[in-house]
């Protein structure tokens, strides 16, 4: 088990607030974080679940809601294409210095 840590800092004057989250790795997982991630894997034809998703880990039966969410709002065209979509997310996160 890791802890994935969120940084933010406000300004100069406030401290520098530091979230850690517990995640499951791919290889850790066990039960229905496991049986989640395997059907994560196996509906998109990929090998390591990313680390937004295992934010979630904790709580399973959210992280499946997540999912479907996130393949609902953010994998789907609407009135954004699916492409615009990540592209637009992809510079959020660089934005942020986030490294999803």
């Amino acid at each position: 088990m890791r802890y994935w840590c969120v940084h933010s800092e406000q300004s100069a004057d406030k401290e520098r607030q530091v979230t850690n989250i517990r995640i499951i790795g791919d290889t850790e997982a066990v039960g229905e974080v496991a049986k989640v991630y395997e059907e994560w894997r196996a509906l998109r034809e990929r090998t390591i679940v990313p680390n937004i998703l295992k934010c979630f880990s904790a709580r399973p039966e959210f992280l499946r809601q997540v999912i479907a969410l996130s393949d609902t709002v953010h994998f789907s065209d609407g009135h954004l294409t699916r492409r615009v979509k990540e592209a637009i997310a992809c510079y959020v996160s660089a934005l942020n210095q986030c490294p999803y």
